[in-house]
């Protein structure tokens, strides 16, 4: 078809619209004006500087997506540290409201108990007074009788009285703490474990480290003093335990002039807040080392006397060597798999290994063949078993409970303390009080009969920020500002004052 000029119509083009990112729309953009710029300029511009310019343009490009990304990253950071403090104050909330529930549900069983033994024996009372006709006398001797029940009943619910109050911080371990122990009764000394490779040894009253030790390549998970020598027992995640020389170098009063002295008054404080290992002496070489274990050593302990060592490893083995010479004197093998802990005996050769597989089990040096014995009663790992100075053992596990076991009577657990949260290290005084950390930031007081006596106290500026992985009770009988002591994955260990006075006092 011919228009009135003679000439063909020219055809029409359809632009249709194309939903585009803003980047490919400059991609394109770029290539097609680099294209129609290279056909135009092609005898001016090498190929190769076009393809410089393609390059560098695609080099933009990812770097506007990176720093795009670099921002949505940093907004979900926000966002998670946000959730991560609601949880954290979430948490405390429940942790409160859970005390408040345990205290009103045993003041409500004291009560309930109290009223229904007083309603039975009451009733017993008017009965027999009906069926039987007597004087007056016997009435009030029934009565006296009744009100002395009563009395010995309520009686028995009045718990020890307890007082726990924070006294110092130390702090200078750069990752999470495993455990912490006391010396032996006359230096008041702890030795703390902990991630950052290093095993710290403290000063209770001054709360400065007077020694570290550097000679382990990986986590110290255990750390335990010689009960004679000035000699320290540490296991490691480098698959060893070492025995190191614990010799410190205590704070020498020096002689001060007045302004001297006035100086040195006026920087205490900031010296209290410098950290604690700074300028502290270091040890790297160990007196003796111990090999043999192909997995993680989770803990090791002195038998009685300090001339052996037992170890507990993740290669599902417990090694006995000789601590003078290093060689090892049996494999004990039995678990189903990795072990958490090892513990024995303060004055007999008893040893007590716990595991993953649920069970913890005793090992009998005192005979030259020795006995093992099973302890089946958890359904989850047991992260310790330690003894007590009469013949019990006490268990935590994972299940949220606490077991307290006859060496005699292994079928059957005493008595069990069930928790809200799982049990990690715990340590049992002199006096049978039974100190249990938690995974919840919390550490709680029981005695043997698994009566509760006390939660250490913990707000947000003072108590564990994290898990507490360990517990330890000080000498008793010394006059120290501490007598107990707690570490956690906070990077923090914690002298308390734990003062029991019995019902009887």
């Amino acid at each position: 078809m011919l228009n009135h000029t003679g000439k063909p119509p020219k055809s029409k083009r359809i632009n249709i619209p194309r939903v585009q990112s803003n980047a490919e729309s400059e991609i394109h953009n770029f290539q097609s004006q680099s294209f129609r710029s290279d056909m135009e300029g092609e005898n001016m511009i090498p190929p190769i500087f076009s393809l410089q310019r393609q390059l560098l343009f695609c080099i933009i490009i990812i770097i506007h997506y990176r720093s795009r990304l670099h921002d949505l990253f940093q907004q979900i950071e926000k966002e998670f540290e946000g959730l991560y403090i609601e949880n954290v104050n979430l948490q405390e909330k429940i942790d409160n409201l859970n005390e408040k529930l345990e205290r009103e549900s045993y003041i409500g069983d004291k009560q309930s108990y109290d009223y229904t033994d007083f309603d039975n024996s009451s009733a017993k009372g008017l009965s027999k007074q009906k069926s039987v006709t007597g004087s007056g006398s016997q009435k009030i001797k029934t009565a006296h009788k009744l009100k002395a029940q009563t009395s010995r009943i309520v009686s028995s619910f009045k718990g020890p009285t307890v007082s726990c109050s924070l006294v110092r911080e130390y702090s200078g371990h750069k990752d999470g703490i495993w455990d912490v122990a006391v010396a032996r009764p006359g230096q008041p000394l702890i030795g703390t474990a902990a991630a950052d490779h290093t095993a710290c040894i403290w000063s209770i009253e001054s709360g400065r480290c007077l020694l570290q030790y550097q000679g382990h390549s990986g986590s110290v998970n255990s750390i335990r003093f010689h009960p004679n020598r000035d000699l320290v027992l540490t296991a490691s995640g480098d698959q060893t335990a070492h025995i190191w020389q614990a010799v410190v170098t205590w704070d020498q009063p020096k002689g001060h002039s007045s302004e001297e002295e006035i100086d040195r008054c006026e920087k205490e404080d900031y010296d209290e807040e410098v950290a604690a290992t700074e300028g502290t002496p270091s040890l790297r070489t160990p007196v003796k080392e111990f090999m043999g274990h192909s997995g993680v050593v989770m803990a090791a302990d002195w038998l009685p006397g300090g001339d052996q060592v037992i170890t507990a490893s993740w290669d599902r083995t417990a090694n006995l060597y000789d601590a003078e010479t290093g060689e090892m004197l049996q494999s004990l093998s039995g678990h189903d798999q990795e072990l958490t802990h090892t513990s024995s005996h303060p004055l007999q050769r008893l040893v007590v290994t716990s595991s993953r597989d649920s069970t913890f089990r005793l090992w009998d040096f005192r005979e030259p063949f020795h006995s093992v014995s099973v302890f089946q009663g958890h359904t989850e790992t047991v992260t310790c078993a330690v003894f007590t100075k009469e013949d019990k053992v006490v268990s935590g596990s994972d299940d949220r409970s606490v077991k307290v076991w006859d060496l005699r009577n292994m079928r059957s657990s005493l008595a069990t303390i069930r928790s809200d949260s799982a049990a990690n290290r715990l340590a049992i005084s002199n006096s049978g009080v039974v100190a249990i950390p938690h995974d919840n930031r919390q550490v709680r007081l029981f005695d043997l009969n698994g009566q509760r006596i006390a939660r250490l106290p913990r707000t947000s500026r003072q108590g564990h920020r994290r898990m507490v992985c360990c517990v330890a009770w000080g000498d008793e009988s010394a006059n120290l500002s501490c007598n107990f002591f707690s570490c956690g994955f906070d990077r923090l260990i914690l002298g308390w004052t734990v003062n029991t006075c019995n019902k009887d006092s």
